[in-house]
This record gives structure tokens, sequence and C-alpha cells, in this order.
């Protein structure tokens, strides 16, 4: 039996993560935005992408 193994990172409120040596993703709490190879690549997506904050429900309420 084998234990899963995680990668993960955080880049401009982004996850990056990799489970099983597989392909990296970048994600937010409810979406995957992207897939790729390397950890360079989904590294360089994030930080070309505008920074992420994830609204809580009083926020969205108030508004």
């Amino acid at each position: 039996m084998s234990v899963p193994m995680l990668n993960r990172m955080h880049m401009n409120g982004y996850d990056v993560l990799s489970v099983n040596n597989g392909p990296w993703r970048v994600c937010t709490k409810g979406d995957r935005l992207a897939s790729f190879a390397s950890r360079e690549e989904a590294l360089a997506f994030a930080a070309s992408l505008p920074g992420y904050r994830s609204k809580s429900s009083k926020q969205a309420n108030s508004q």
C-alpha cells in the first residue's frame, strides 16, 4: 500500500500542486485553472495571474 504524496505551494493566492509526481496544477479553492508538465511552468503561470483572494460570505452579502 502506497501513501499519496502531495507537493503544494502558494503563489499570488493560487494553489500550485502536484499529486504523486503527476502534472502540476494551478487552482483556486473551487476551480482548476491549468495543468503543466513542470513546476516552473506552473509557477510562472500563477505569477502572471492577478492576485487572488477568496471572497468570504460577509463580503459577498454586503455588496
